[in-house]
């Protein structure tokens, strides 16, 4: 199968990708944000730097994107025809690095969320989510 791009339509493409302040990420901040939760953003201090950081709940929430993250859905299930070799073995390395933050973050004593991009379009599923996983906001 060929690419439906020419080449420098698809560098152009992968050079838009970002890796933060990205629309999921983006929704998510935005709902934690009016359910009363206040958070810091992108810690280079933690292992793998999560996208949201609940310092007085000791938790930590990164949203990643389905595809680049091999998520289980209908997005993250798409084999790129073209350099699929290449493609398989980043997405590998994505899913190990996150196993190894996720480890690293709870042998400190977080609290890991893993917030999958095809979860941020409804929000009320997303609210329930997020609300199991975190005890109230502090009122100050």
């Amino acid at each position: 199968m060929v690419d439906v791009h020419t080449p420098e339509q698809r560098s152009r493409n992968m050079a838009a990708i970002r890796g933060k302040d990205t629309k999921p990420e983006v929704r998510v901040r935005s709902l934690l944000h009016s359910m009363g939760y206040r958070f810091r953003l992108h810690r280079k201090d933690l292992p793998g730097k999560p996208d949201i950081t609940l310092p007085g709940h000791k938790a930590v929430i990164f949203v990643h994107g389905c595809f680049w993250h091999c998520h289980e859905c209908r997005f993250g299930m798409v084999k790129p025809a073209t350099r699929s070799v290449f493609w398989a073995e980043k997405r590998q390395s994505n899913m190990a690095r996150d196993l190894r933050n996720k480890q690293a973050l709870e042998a400190l004593g977080w609290r890991v969320m893993v917030v999958w991009e095809c979860q941020t379009k409804e929000r009320d599923p997303l609210r329930e989510q997020l609300t199991a996983f975190l005890p109230p906001p502090h009122k100050n």
